[in-house]
């Protein structure tokens, strides 16, 4: 039995998808790195997310710390944190190719961020299209799809963990908005699933556009793909309206009987979006 537990994501207070698996055979952290929008309504974080994003982080380090896998499924910094390479010693650390099927801005983050892992005794593996066996648990990595409608912000590996149940993990896919995001989805079949969901909260002619299609996609999943529990949070939990925004998905996982809510429900907690709610934390008004 998998035990899967969110560390930090938009719903608790900050941007990240830092996520903790135990399957029994060993423990692995997805993406751990906690960081706030530096400028959201005009405004800077606000100090009740500096705050949270202190707590979260340390929680992040804790698990980081009993775990003996580290996965990194591309170079934002809400998902990867160069700063504590130390944090990495004596861990196995699979990672998107720093080179391959990459932007040029994720590049330099890589680099940069391999360079501080070369003083430590990290043992770091390409991850891209591959799996990984440890025991009776598997790792398995989808090739690099583009983070979003397009590369413009690069690429990102999916993450699907096999240990008794099947977890995925979308990494940063804006939706799904693609096929070949949706179908690995679709083919490893997972019984939990956490993914991104799309950036409603930008004001872009594009947004409409990628709701619809990870409105669509997320149907399919729900109805299609067997899995029991999706967590959809990340991009999506930026917007105080979120829930709006997705209820296709959420009258066909009512119609199937699969639960679809964000990290903080999966946790039996109050959502907490701090980001979204930035203008009333420093007390302006809307419009304002």
């Amino acid at each position: 039995m998998l035990k899967v537990v969110p560390l930090a994501f938009e719903s608790l207070g900050v941007r990240s998808m830092a996520t903790y698996i135990e399957t029994g055979d060993i423990n692995i952290v997805i993406d751990p790195a906690v960081a706030l929008a530096p400028n959201r309504f005009g405004l800077p974080p606000h100090p009740a997310e500096e705050e949270t994003k202190a707590r979260l982080w340390t929680r992040v380090k804790e698990h980081v710390e009993k775990s003996n896998l580290i996965v990194v499924t591309h170079y934002h910094y809400d998902h990867v944190d160069p700063n504590e390479p130390d944090m990495y010693s004596e861990k196995t650390v699979l990672i998107k190719h720093p080179k391959r099927m990459i932007n040029p801005s994720q590049m330099e983050r890589a680099a940069a961020f391999l360079s501080g892992l070369r003083g430590t005794s990290a043992e770091v593996e390409y991850a891209d299209g591959r799996s990984f066996h440890f025991g009776d648990s598997e790792v398995k990595f989808s090739k690099a799809v583009p983070h979003g409608m397009d590369a413009v912000r690069g690429y990102v590996v999916q993450v699907c963990v096999r240990g008794g149940e099947t977890f995925l993990h979308t990494s940063d896919v804006q939706g799904p908005v693609l096929d070949e995001q949706t179908d690995f989805i679709l083919e490893e079949r997972p019984d939990l699933l956490f993914v991104d969901g799309p950036t409603t909260y930008i004001d872009s002619d594009y947004v409409p556009i990628e709701l619809g299609r990870a409105n669509e996609n997320l149907v399919k999943i729900v109805t299609k793909s067997g899995v029991k529990r999706v967590v959809i949070d990340h991009h999506l939990a930026r917007d105080l309206e979120y829930v709006k925004k997705i209820d296709p998905v959420l009258k066909a996982g009512a119609e199937v009987g699969v639960d679809v809510m964000c990290a903080a429900e999966f946790l039996n907690e109050e959502p907490n979006l701090l980001e979204a709610r930035r203008k009333e934390l420093y007390g302006k008004k809307e419009g304002a």
